[in-house]
């Protein structure tokens, strides 16, 4: 035991430290990037090799040896172990789960690489079964029989029937006892290297996409590039030029996207234009999906991924260019767990591997935008529409002097049948679903409120229910008073609502809704702005999910029913966040031959917003921003962090901000503050009371010195222990 070497592995556990353990006896050394089986207290977890030590902290008597080798070559390379420990190291979160983050849930449970797929079959017993008796008897194993017997002796995967039949496992309980139907595993085939495509060519460059594709080209080494262009002005075109030079020279691409929903169109795009199915990593596909899709990355056969925020984790051994589409966008960061950012970390991944990273936004962030200003980032402008495309017009509507209808006011909705008349499609934008934010008592002032949360409930009308937005719990609604039983009455407008106030109103109209509650079934979102691109709706209605990246040729009109809502919020970031929604969802309209035209519903129409965004554009508001950020030294003037809490009674969610603040006031410095605690906005949610610590720093260094002894503090300290915390650098939302 004494010249054996010690293995230096990874658990996903909430404790920063590797734990070390004795090699398996008589077994090939796992290399680092390889998984072992190990035991853990009373249990067998899965961990990672990330080194080898001559000596331990603890005696050699009671380190434990590893159980089994899992891998026969490692799963993570080199440059996939350094990101995960920078990510680690920025975000102070256990490298444990931050090795589990970056690996397929089939990975983590010990499977093997070449993933296998459940099948389910009939057997010649159940082709021979009466399946007219069965159905007077068993009506849904006679329905699960059938559709067996359809799909013959190569049966269906568990996934495809799980679509087909959602509860299809309890029918087939008795029909395995019988012998019906039977299981078995087959290999799921990894993904071609490509398809026989016929490439379809691309419009000529105008000068300022040509200028940025040369810019880039002319590039060598790691270099950060921000394609800024307005709504419209082809930085997909420029994404294609490049990605076409990486992958002719036989390197790989990585295209990382905020949300499931902007990949249909993009991966339609790129299959024509390049030849290539790319590989897709999102969290709708099944746990197959993902692994084979991970795996082709991984051994060099998918030319070019797509994904989104966790995709950047994917080990590719030839990456050559990252894309980040759509920069500015809040899903690319983390919000639960490991809080990190996607995109901070893609700029990370190609420097360690001396690449290049193109940002892409009609939006930038202002931190992105001020990294250009210190030369840290090479800006690219695209400040045209492409090809004969002009910018919208934007007109306000004084909702002070103008009523509303269900939301709707009359110019808005005379501007919806004057494109309607002429051939032009139509988008209502709502940034909230369901049919009304609020169920009141019109005689009490009584609101209808979560139970686990400090919010009110939602009304879905469609099926009667009260929901709550933020922990999900749901009730009946209810149709009067808890406290007086008046009746009780909606109040506000969702986009359930808003869809049915624009079927009253235009009957002949097709109206389509997308949003969260009408896309929840598996392919929905792409099915439905496949509809929405090739014309099959008059009316769009939907939330921030139709807002970004989606090309809809049709669409000649915007409205924007509610554009207060970011107008007075509390969050340094809020002028920014709603500047960003506007002229996204804004840039949606007249994008082809046809110019668009964009209304606005506000009750504000003399706020300095307003004047600031419509006669300068987002530039003038990102300047003038960022000039009242330096004065106040909020971000990108400085850096932040949050230590946040959790528990079931308030006093201790509390109590453990205290213990932090005490570890981190006990070394005092000039470029630290230390702000809190204080209540998280939402004070009680799913039950438990949450708090917050923020940590302003004028630079990274102490902010990082500072987070690292606190999180030792905190993992070691008993009191510490009757809440749950976590660390959140960099955090965008404060308030």
């Amino acid at each position: 035991m004494a010249d054996e070497p010690i293995l230096k592995v990874a658990v996903s556990v909430p404790l920063s430290r590797e734990f070390d353990y004795l090699p398996v006896r008589a077994a090939a050394m796992p290399s680092p990037g390889s998984r072992v089986l190990v035991p853990f207290g009373r249990r067998r977890r899965i961990g990672i090799v990330t080194g080898q030590s001559k000596a331990s902290d603890f005696p050699a008597a009671k380190l434990r040896r590893c159980l089994e080798v899992v891998d026969d070559e490692p799963l993570l390379s080199a440059a996939d172990l350094r990101l995960i420990r920078f990510t680690s190291g920025y975000y102070h979160h256990p490298i444990g789960e931050v090795m589990a983050a970056a690996l397929p849930a089939l990975l983590r449970q010990g499977k093997a690489l070449a993933a296998t797929r459940t099948c389910i079959a009939v057997t010649a017993a159940g082709e021979a079964a009466d399946v007219d008796a069965l159905t007077r008897r068993a009506p849904r194993q006679a329905e699960l029989i059938c559709l067996l017997r359809d799909a013959g002796g190569n049966g269906i995967d568990t996934d495809a029937l799980t679509e087909e039949q959602p509860n299809w496992r309890r029918a087939a309980r008795p029909l395995f006892e019988k012998g019906l139907i039977t299981r078995f595993e087959i290999s799921a085939r990894p993904r071609a290297k490509a398809l026989e495509l016929s490439v379809q060519p691309g419009p000529e460059l105008n000068p300022a996409q040509q200028q940025a594709v040369n810019a880039i080209r002319e590039q060598t080494g790691f270099a950060a590039f921000l394609l800024d262009g307005v709504t419209g002005s082809g930085k997909t075109e420029v994404y294609l030029r490049v990605m076409a030079d990486v992958i002719a020279a036989g390197r790989q691409v990585l295209i990382l996207v905020p949300e499931i929903g902007l990949t249909p169109q993009l991966v339609s795009r790129l299959r024509n234009r390049l030849g290539i199915d790319p590989a897709v990593l999102h969290s709708g596909l099944t746990d197959v999906e993902r692994l084979v899709a991970w795996r082709a990355a991984r051994d060099g056969t998918a030319q070019l991924v797509v994904g989104t925020r966790s995709a950047v984790f994917t080990p590719m051994p030839e990456l050559g260019l990252v894309i980040v589409d759509e920069e500015h966008d809040q899903s690319l960061k983390q919000q639960e767990g490991l809080r990190y950012s996607a995109r901070d970390l893609a700029i990370v991944r190609a420097k360690h591997r001396d690449i290049a990273v193109i940002l892409g936004s009609a939006t930038p962030t202002l931190e992105s935008l001020q990294h250009c200003r210190d030369g840290d980032y090479q800006h690219l402008l695209l400040p045209e529409r492409a090809g004969a495309a002009q910018p919208p017009s934007i007109r306000l509507v004084d909702l002070s002097r103008v009523p509303c209808t269900d939301g709707l006011s009359e110019p808005l909705l005379a501007a919806i049948a004057a494109q309607l008349d002429t051939g032009g499609q139509v988008l209502m934008f709502l940034n909230r679903r369901g049919f009304a934010p609020t169920l009141i008592c019109g005689s009490c002032g009584h609101i209808a409120e979560c139970r686990r949360c400090d919010s009110r409930m939602t009304v879905h009308a469609r099926d009667r229910s009260l929901r709550c937005h933020h922990c999900g719990a749901s009730r009946a609604l209810e149709e009067h008073c808890d406290e007086c039983g008046a009746a009780v009455r909606p109040l506000g407008e969702g986009t359930e609502r808003l869809e049915e106030t624009l079927r009253l109103r235009f009957p002949d109209s097709r109206i389509k809704r997308i949003d969260s509650d009408t896309t929840q079934q598996k392919g929905a979102i792409a099915a439905a702005l496949a509809e929405a691109e090739q014309g099959g709706a008059d009316i769009l209605v939907g939330t921030q999910m139709l807002s970004k990246g989606h090309h809809f040729p049709k669409l000649s009109l915007v409205g924007i029913v509610n554009a207060d809502q970011g107008l007075f919020g509390t969050d340094f970031r809020a002028s920014e966040r709603l500047a960003q929604s506007i002229v996204q969802v804004a840039g949606r309209a007249g994008r082809e031959n046809r110019r668009g035209e964009v209304v606005i519903q506000t009750a504000f129409p003399s706020h300095p917003f307003w004047r600031c965004l419509l006669e300068g554009g987002y530039r003038q508001l990102a300047d003038a921003a960022l000039a009242e950020r330096e004065q106040s030294r909020w971000p990108p003037f400085s850096r932040l962090a949050l230590i946040r809490s959790a528990a079931h009674r308030q006093a201790d969610a509390h109590a453990l901000l205290d213990i932090a603040k005490r570890h981190l006031l006990a070394q005092p410095s000039d470029e630290l503050r230390v702000l809190g605690p204080v209540d998280a906005p939402m004070a009680r949610r799913a039950g438990r009371y949450r708090a917050q610590l923020l940590l302003q720093s004028s630079s990274r260094k102490p902010l990082h010195a500072a987070l690292a002894a606190v999180r030792s503090a905190l993992e070691n300290d008993p009191a510490a222990r009757k809440a749950r915390w976590s660390i959140d650098v960099d955090p965008i939302e404060l308030f």
